[in-house]
């Protein structure tokens, strides 16, 4: 008699709460510098969602550490329906490359996705090969000698090129940098070979014929450069990587806070105008369920620990 008294008090504990939510500022945690996506996306959630909600929204962006700083702060934040998380790629993979307190799995509260974009692989105009096929031609040929950059370790072009090599047996160099400005202009500049980005990063680089373009890593080609191939129809069939961003909260939030979240973040995304700005900027909005979203980070972890732990990835 007295646990189901006490379970009734719960109910109506959490009941009176969600009721009274929300009664104060709400936090948009970013594990990302101002600039990135991420934090567009969290910008522009946060621009609606004050109106509809009725409190304000802050955007904190806490980067560093390869994004760790961010996502433990956020996994460690009180369950109260007052702290949403905007995760990306690398946030599948970040307790396989790195020492964390946390578990991205179950620490958190998956919200919604909310877009995917295509990875473009580039290569300095003068690299000898223009194609996918001769890549791995030229590789193989010269294994060690091609080398390739990334924005980071873990990051979702380092990952992409890293599910490249072992689908195609090539051994190349990496040389991370720390953000993809400065990737990018070396490889502008001839001081490394190829590289994936975002393609927003660099496809206005393509057409101004700095960099020669060999082929988009998601399973369909990008309306942006419908002219470039897929990496799988260019010679490595069965490839396919996706940057991914999404919207979680600490883990315990209650349930109907976290589908109040998924039905107003849904209806924001989903506007004619948000999607052809982020359209703009290489982002397809796509959004999910909650329990859609948490399968979807179960599959991402799995698959990204199995790169990491295969090619041998540490941490900076």
């Amino acid at each position: 008699m007295k646990k189901l008294l006490g379970l009734i008090l719960i109910f109506v504990s959490f009941n009176s709460y969600s009721q009274s939510w929300p009664s104060k500022p709400i936090r948009y945690i970013v594990p990302f510098p101002p600039g990135a996506f991420n934090d567009t996306l969290g910008r522009t959630i946060s621009a609606e969602l004050s109106k509809t909600l009725g409190q304000p929204m802050v955007v904190d962006n806490r980067p560093g550490g390869n994004s760790v700083i961010g996502t433990e702060i956020a996994a460690k934040s009180p369950p109260d329906g007052y702290t949403l998380f905007g995760a990306a790629l690398p946030f599948a993979a970040i307790q396989s490359l790195h020492k964390v307190s946390f578990d991205v799995t179950r620490d958190f509260a998956p919200i919604t996705l909310a877009g995917f974009s295509a990875n473009l692989m580039v290569a300095h105009p003068s690299f000898p090969a223009s194609s996918v096929k001769e890549l791995v031609a030229y590789a193989k040929a010269n294994p060690g000698k091609v080398n390739y950059g990334s924005s980071g370790n873990g990051t979702s072009v380092h990952l992409a090129m890293e599910l490249f090599k072992s689908m195609t047996g090539t051994f190349m160099l990496h040389i991370p940098y720390k953000g993809s400005a400065p990737v990018v202009s070396d490889l502008i500049a001839g001081q490394i070979d190829i590289m994936f980005d975002n393609m927003p990063n660099v496809i206005g680089h393509v057409r101004a014929g700095k960099m020669k373009p060999l082929a988009v890593s998601t399973v369909q080609r990008s309306s942006l450069a419908p002219e470039i191939p897929t990496v799988a129809e260019a010679g490595v069939p069965g490839y396919e990587q996706t940057a991914w961003f999404g919207v979680l909260a600490p883990a315990g939030t209650p349930r109907d806070i976290v589908n109040r979240y998924n039905a107003e973040i849904v209806r924001v995304l989903n506007s004619a105008e948000v999607k052809e700005r982020f359209g703009k900027q290489g982002v397809e909005v796509r959004t999910s369920t909650p329990e859609q979203f948490s399968a979807f980070l179960n599959s991402e972890v799995a698959r990204w620990g199995k790169v990491i732990r295969d090619a041998g990835i540490k941490s900076d």
